[in-house]
Order: C-alpha cells, then sequence, then structure tokens
C-alpha cells in the first residue's frame, strides 16, 4: 500500500468518457489518494493546481460510517421538522419548460421522510434533504458528532474554516444538474455512492449557458405540481445541457468538451476543485456529508473570468 497522500494504484476506474490525451494538462481520469495528505502537500499538489482526487481513509474514523442507519437516524432525529426539496422529476434547481425551476422546499417531520426513502409510503414525487445553507450544523446539529465540523488539515491548508457542512440524503431519482460552484468542496459519502460528471474550468468554452426566468414547484389542491414565476428577481444565468445525453445538433461545441466520471463510495472523500462543472447521481438513499471552503479569488479566477468573458464575446461575433 502506499503511504498517506501519495497516488495509489486502484482497481477502479474514473476516467474521461473520451480516449484522446488530455487538453492543457488535466488529467484523464481522477486520481486515488490512499490517505489523508499533510495540509502542505495538499494545497500545493491539489488545491493550488486546481486537480481534483478521491481520498480513502480519510474518514474511517467517523462514528457516522457505522452508525447513521436508518434506525438510528429515526432515534436521533426522529420527528423534528427539516426542509426538503420536493420536485415532480427529481431535478431541483434546472432547466425545465424554458424556466430555472427550483424545488418546493418541504418542512416536514424528518421520519415522514424516511418513509418515503424507505419505501414504507409511496409517493409519485421525489424526495431529497439538500438545503445547502449549512443544513447539517443548522438543521441536524444532533448529527454532527458522528462527524466532524471541518477538515482539519483542509482548514489548515487553506487557512479558513468551512462556509457551510451539508447534509445530503436522498432518493436515486434526484439529480443535480450541471454546474459549477465557487468553493473548495470535500464531499464525503457515508453509505451508498455518488457518481459525477466533472468538467475542468478549461471547458467553459463547450459548455452553454443561457438566462432563465426564476420559478418554483408548487404543489396545487389536486397534489400536481405547477410552475409559478419568481418575478421579482432576475434572470438566471444556467446551463440548458444534460451531459448525459447532450443535444449536439443545439450545443455542437460541447462535443469537444472533455468529461471525467467518477464514482465515490462508501468511506470515500472526493476533493472537488472550485469552478469545476459537476452533475451528479447517486445510489437510493445514499448518504453524504461536504464541507464547502470558500476558494481564493485569486489568479486562477481572473483567468476563469477572462475565458467566461472571451466566451461570450465570441457567441456574440
Amino acid at each position: 500500500m502506499a503511504a498517506a497522500g501519495v497516488e495509489a494504484e486502484h482497481p477502479r476506474s474514473c476516467s474521461c468518457f473520451q480516449p484522446n490525451g488530455s487538453r492543457l494538462g488535466w488529467m484523464e481520469s481522477v486520481p486515488y489518494l490512499d490517505g489523508p495528505p499533510s495540509p502542505l502537500e495538499f494545497y500545493r499538489e491539489w488545491v493550488s493546481p486546481n486537480k481534483p482526487c478521491i481520498i480513502q481513509n480519510a474518514i474511517a474514523h467517523w462514528p457516522a460510517l457505522k452508525k447513521w442507519t436508518s434506525a438510528y437516524l429515526r432515534e436521533v432525529v426522529g420527528p423534528k421538522v427539516v426542509s426538503v426539496a420536493v420536485t415532480p422529476n427529481g431535478y431541483a434547481d434546472a432547466v425545465f419548460q424554458d424556466r430555472f425551476v427550483m424545488p418546493e422546499e418541504r418542512q416536514m417531520p424528518f421520519m415522514d421522510f424516511l418513509d418515503i426513502v424507505e419505501k414504507k409510503v409511496t409517493s409519485p414525487n421525489v424526495f431529497y434533504v439538500q438545503k445547502q445553507c449549512s443544513n447539517l450544523t443548522e438543521e441536524f446539529p444532533e448529527l454532527v458528532c458522528d462527524v466532524q465540523p471541518d477538515i482539519p488539515w483542509m482548514s489548515e491548508a487553506l487557512g479558513k474554516q468551512p462556509d457551510a457542512v451539508n447534509f445530503w440524503l436522498g432518493e436515486a431519482a434526484a439529480v443535480t444538474s450541471l454546474h459549477k460552484d465557487h468553493y473548495e468542496n470535500l464531499y464525503c459519502v457515508i453509505s451508498g455512492e455518488k457518481h459525477f460528471l466533472l468538467h475542468p474550468p478549461s471547458d467553459r468554452p463547450f459548455i452553454p449557458y443561457e438566462l432563465y426566468q426564476p420559478a418554483t414547484y408548487r404543489v396545487s389542491e389536486d397534489g400536481s405540481f405547477e410552475i409559478v414565476d419568481e418575478k421579482s428577481t432576475d434572470k438566471v444565468p444556467w446551463i440548458p445541457l444534460d451531459p448525459l445525453n447532450p443535444n449536439l445538433e443545439q450545443y455542437p461545441e460541447y462535443a469537444q468538451a472533455k468529461p471525467l466520471e467518477c464514482t465515490v463510495k462508501a468511506g470515500e472523500m472526493l476533493y472537488l476543485p472550485s469552478l469545476w462543472f459537476h452533475h451528479v447521481q447517486q445510489s437510493h438513499g445514499c448518504i453524504a456529508v461536504n464541507y464547502w471552503y470558500d476558494m481564493e479569488y485569486d489568479l486562477k479566477y481572473s483567468y476563469y473570468q477572462l475565458l467566461d468573458c472571451l466566451t461570450k464575446a465570441m457567441k456574440v461575433l
């Protein structure tokens, strides 16, 4: 076995869809580390060059890996009312019918949500605990002691604490549409697995953005969903393309993009660098916790902004 922090040979492949060589130095697969690196090494080898990796044995000491069964979550959280995203199709914060549609945010007892996930209660809709305002610390503080309030070696590497720590649990039909975040993201899978499709920031010229009227799903009296426009807000720039089934006639530039595909399994941690585009699927009932550290708005960010501006300018010509 390789030493902690050293890239390990691994039988699972997290690779590109396309076989051709890497562009601008990007890897053709997401590397594995056998264990968490030192803060200096992590910053130098991964954060600074803006490269993703999957880290094994970084959360092996977390009680959550053994404790977070459905029975335990029922006992600890139980009847507490929490925020749950509900959609008719599993796509929250995604383009639908020429709108950027956000989910209905339903307040419901956590045990009722678990009944749906465990299929003790049937529903035609898709439910997902995914509120991203540090919901682990704000809505599930009872569970923080089973994980960590931060990742110490990451906090030391960046010289800051995470802006948010989020708890994720939902159905397999819940899908996260392609987008990017201005955070250094450590995504830790507790049970099940998450499937990521990734694009480096250098793929920006091939990824379409358009402006959309923001809207929200709302349940009508007959139980069906309607889409209600948010009239008081500005239009939202979002990616209309589905990377799993791209419409290359409408978006031919995407054929030049080079996605990476990887699966993060229970007990593993994905380092997802800031500004990387990502589309996420999951196994049914997958539980995860992620840590968002604010990115540095440094030269890398300036380069991305330049690339973004040039991409928009070329479309105007």
